[in-house]
């Protein structure tokens, strides 16, 4: 059974892709924003292509929608800069890990 992912009431199969322009209006952030995690290593477009200049035909996978909230909650909420963010990504996917 494939894992799932919740996004406004629809259980959603964690394979789903979504693109960069839907990542961005789930979030509420811009393009850049999502640009500079990628660069930081925090999120991967599901294609493997990492070239800036095709950022508008970027695809994530469902899961990413979680980061980009996480981060933005992590930075926007709490004032933590985003090396703090990526490491308590890091951390809660250790985490997550081992539960499993």
């Amino acid at each position: 059974m494939a894992k799932t992912e919740i996004l406004r009431g629809q259980l959603i199969e964690e394979e789903t892709v979504i693109s960069v322009d839907e990542l961005c209006r789930h979030c509420a952030v811009e393009v850049e924003e999502v640009i500079t995690l990628v660069r930081e290593g925090i999120l991967d477009p599901a294609d493997d292509v990492v070239k800036i200049e095709r950022a508008a035909s970027w695809q994530f996978h469902i899961s990413s929608v979680r980061r980009v909230r996480t981060v933005v909650h992590l930075q926007r909420d709490l004032g933590i800069n985003l090396a703090g963010a990526a490491l308590a990504l890091e951390l809660l996917d250790r985490i997550a890990e081992l539960e499993r």
